[in-house]
């Protein structure tokens, strides 16, 4: 099996450190608020890469953690925790908002059938674990105390940087995290953060009352239950420059290795071409596409489409397409189940599992899936192998299959193949993105090929010539 390591920046042959077992730490939620569809794209990554390792033959081990303490509001260690402000605002405690967003995001993964990991601890109970640690990095040197609290001084760890490919040295002070007029160096992180009196999530320290700082507490729960050295570690890349850039450090000063042979991590989803930001008011939260009539899984369908290392640009037309996507899926399996005709599937089989080992070609072993379904012979056999590989899609086809949705397509009616449908959804892309030079261009390929469309305020809507 072949993943792509941010830290050696190429594709590398999986080997864990057990054999058959794969042991992973996987960044979770800050559970201040509900987490949008941005934040769903890297757990459904993180729930393609567990089924694809299943497909493979490893067994993983998944610890996914739970930050309800420490995240505060800016890289730079300043501001207001995460937790408390969500809190002071709602006019609840922290642990009332810990609870009821916890909910939520379990509530969501669920729906968009992800498997749970086998451990989600909580930060706040594991504050023991984080002094531990902590004491560990100052008995060892790397450490500092100054009026706001214990920072790991990374002058003392000349690799920090590594993960980024960031020169330290050259970065302009400020440009990524605010000075602090007392720390040794601007990037400099807290591990332990001094609380006023009025805070109200604090816990007694050694160094004064306080709480743990972000970084601090992935490293102190991945050594407690995965060891001082494990297989993977997951996130979306905005973790890359700061936080496991951190994690990294205070792991290997403390520890005297890398706490992870390989670094995954998935890349942003836009929002019609643009960054997603509630400032723009463009941050959907599942419940919001559920309100708009799409299922959980039609956004699953939408995000198997592109690898996790790319770019994913959501729009509702997009959306819309994968619903229609889905429902035709259906219909098709349909059709196969009670097919007669006798069908050799070993090589469907063997071209998905391919994809899968390769770093985790989602969009690839999808194109494997369609053009077996496509099939005009139907199949029983078929039938099988299809639900075999929605074990590693993740799909909910068994369960779908037993309600048919009152609109689903005949599966013998008229349908585009996988290159019209390939350029009919980059035209839609380009129609959300207004460049309708381009999306001229697709139509004009797409009438070439014998294919009219039509646009209508319900959508696109296409016919034969």
């Amino acid at each position: 099996m072949l993943l792509y390591n941010t830290l050696t920046r190429r594709k590398e042959v999986f080997a864990p450190g057990e054999p058959g077992k794969a042991k992973m730490y996987c960044c979770g939620p800050t559970v201040y608020g509900f987490a949008h569809i941005g934040n769903m794209r890297t757990y459904l990554f993180m729930d393609w890469l567990r089924r694809c390792l299943r497909l493979c033959g490893y067994t993983p081990y998944t610890v996914m953690n739970i930050t309800d303490v420490g995240h505060l509001v800016s890289d730079a260690d300043e501001g207001e925790d995460k937790m408390a402000a969500s809190a002071r605002k709602a006019r609840k405690t922290p642990r009332e908002i810990a609870d009821e967003y916890t909910a939520a995001f379990f509530a969501d993964i669920d729906a968009l059938n992800i498997t749970r990991p086998e451990i989600t601890p909580k930060a706040t109970e594991h504050i023991p674990q984080m002094l531990a640690f902590t004491q560990g990095l100052l008995d060892k040197g790397y450490g500092y105390i100054i009026g706001d609290g214990v920072y790991f001084d990374i002058s003392r760890f000349p690799a920090y940087g590594a993960l980024s490919g960031t020169d330290i040295e050259r970065q302009q002070a400020g440009a990524r995290v605010e000075v602090n007029s007392e720390k040794r160096h601007p990037a400099d992180f807290a591990l332990w953060k001094f609380a006023a009196p009025e805070h109200i999530m604090q816990w007694p320290s050694p160094w004064g009352m306080g709480y743990p700082g972000w970084h601090i507490e992935c490293s102190a729960m991945a050594r407690e239950y995965l060891g001082d050295v494990f297989d993977i570690h997951t996130g979306g890349v905005d973790h890359i420059p700061v936080h496991h850039e951190n994690e990294i450090a205070q792991s290997e000063a403390l520890l005297g290795r890398r706490p992870a042979r390989y670094w995954l991590h998935g890349e942003f989803m836009l929002v019609n071409g643009g960054k997603m930001a509630k400032s723009e008011g463009n941050t959907y939260l599942l419940r919001d596409l559920s309100a708009k009539g799409y299922s959980p899984l039609h956004f699953r369908l939408l995000c198997a489409q592109a690898h996790y290392r790319s770019k994913l640009n959501f729009t509702f037309e997009a959306l819309e397409g994968a619903k229609a996507s889905y429902q035709r899926l259906l219909a098709l399996l349909r059709s196969h189940a009670d097919g007669a005709a006798r069908s050799d599937t070993a090589p469907r089989m063997a071209a998905f599992a391919e994809a899968a080992r390769d770093d985790l070609n989602i969009p690839k072993a999808l194109g494997v899936f369609w053009g077996m379904l496509r099939r005009e012979d139907k199949s029983r056999d078929v039938y099988a192998a299809a639900l075999e590989m929605d074990n590693t899609l993740g799909l909910g086809l068994r369960e779908a299959l037993r309600e048919p949705p009152a609109d689903a397509p005949d599966a013998n009616a008229e349908h585009l193949d996988a290159e019209a449908e390939r350029l009919l959804a980059l035209r839609q892309e380009a129609r959300a993105n207004k460049d309708y030079a381009r999306a001229d261009g697709l139509r004009e390929l797409l009438q070439g090929m014998g294919i009219t469309l039509e646009d209508t305020k319900e959508g696109v809507k296409w016919k034969k010539n």
